[in-house]
């Protein structure tokens, strides 16, 4: 996925936070009118403006027009989530036998890494060639989490309308790491109020079925797609799977894709036909958690005035399998000193063959 023709990222204000610290504000613009930007608190992408098949530029990312409100950003809109993204059951685990106790912000549960996470921290941020680079130090301890964790995220962009997100860590001591890009799309522009004409493909056989009894929390099982709702090989039609995946809560699921080694791979597409957009996601990681915004805050104020209400967006969180600290048949995410983690994540836009 290399560009011989570089995007060069250009850096603004985007004010400051209530402390009075000043956050900064990258913009890139490729050579086909896709414009991303993104600012240096929580890591967020707060625009992608995508053109359609008749060459209509709309923004098909959810967020806000100011700060302030990405300090509370109660739905993680665009935002790194991190050290360890998803849920973590009763908001503790093990390592070598040692016992850690992390911040309940979901009930008795942790998730997307505690009350104060990487989505809620102000990163250093400054421009690399064709690349933004953020860097956040976790203290040893923070919310509970063992270990000083250094993270880096680059953002680029391509002429081949990719957004390249990479994550880099390292630890001093062994600690769980996983992190995701939660940003929310609707490929008809980020203002539109549902998803129905939207079609989505999910390289997957398997998924991690959540509990009965605490509908969040995955059993453990890694369980067929086949005969399922949950079986999305084959482009289906949100319109007209929502209602009928269990729960009537649409998506909030992790899948297993398939081939997962570690190498970048295709993993899943989203299209609108009416539009003509068309969105592929690549990845390294093993699962993605789809999420088709049942828990969306009602009313939500978005950027330009709009409101964003449930079931209007959708999120491909690429990421290890949820609580995969308490599940030792899921792919390991403990980091230890002397390792460096790596993940790399592709979200490429373009229009329908």
């Amino acid at each position: 996925m290399s560009d011989q023709k570089p995007v060069e990222p250009r850096k603004d204000s985007f004010g400051n936070l209530t402390d009075g610290r000043p956050v900064n504000r990258y913009t890139f613009c490729n050579q086909n009118d896709v414009t991303v930007r993104v600012i240096d608190y929580g890591c967020v992408i707060t625009d992608i403006l995508v053109p359609d098949k008749g060459g209509v530029v709309s923004d098909v990312s959810l967020g806000y027009d100011s700060v302030q409100n990405y300090e509370t950003n109660p739905m993680t809109f665009g935002a790194i989530c991190g050290r360890v993204v998803n849920v973590i059951s009763d908001a503790k685990f093990s390592v070598d036998g040692k016992e850690y106790h992390v911040t309940k912000n979901f009930g008795k549960h942790c998730i997307h890494g505690g009350k104060k996470s990487f989505t809620y921290q102000l990163w250093n941020s400054w421009i690399e060639g064709d690349k933004v680079k953020m860097k956040y130090v976790s203290p040893d301890g923070e919310e509970g989490f063992p270990g000083e964790l250094t993270t880096i995220v680059s953002y680029q962009l391509t002429n081949q309308n990719e957004i390249v997100i990479e994550y880099s860590a390292t630890t001093t001591k062994p600690t769980p790491v996983n992190y995701t890009n939660h940003a929310y799309f609707n490929l008809a522009g980020h203002n539109y109020p549902n998803l129905d004409d939207h079609v989505l493909q999910i390289s997957a056989d398997k998924y991690t079925p959540n509990k009965e009894d605490d509908i969040y929390i995955p059993t453990g099982e890694l369980r067929d797609v086949t005969g399922t709702m949950y079986d999305l090989r084959q482009p289906v039609r949100l319109g007209d799977r929502l209602s009928k995946v269990p729960l009537g809560k649409g998506y909030f699921n992790n899948f297993c894709v398939n081939n997962a080694d570690g190498s970048l791979r295709l993993i899943s597409t989203l299209d609108h036909p009416p539009s003509g957009r068309r969105l592929e996601v690549y990845t390294t990681e093993p699962g993605v958690q789809c999420y088709t915004g049942c828990d969306t805050v009602p009313h939500s104020e978005g950027k330009q005035g709009a409101v964003y209400e449930k079931f209007c967006s959708i999120c491909l969180e690429t990421q290890h399998y949820p609580d995969s600290v308490n599940k030792e048949n899921f792919p390991n995410i403990i980091l230890r000193p002397g390792e460096q983690f790596y993940s790399k994540t592709v979200y490429k836009f373009g229009l329908r063959e």
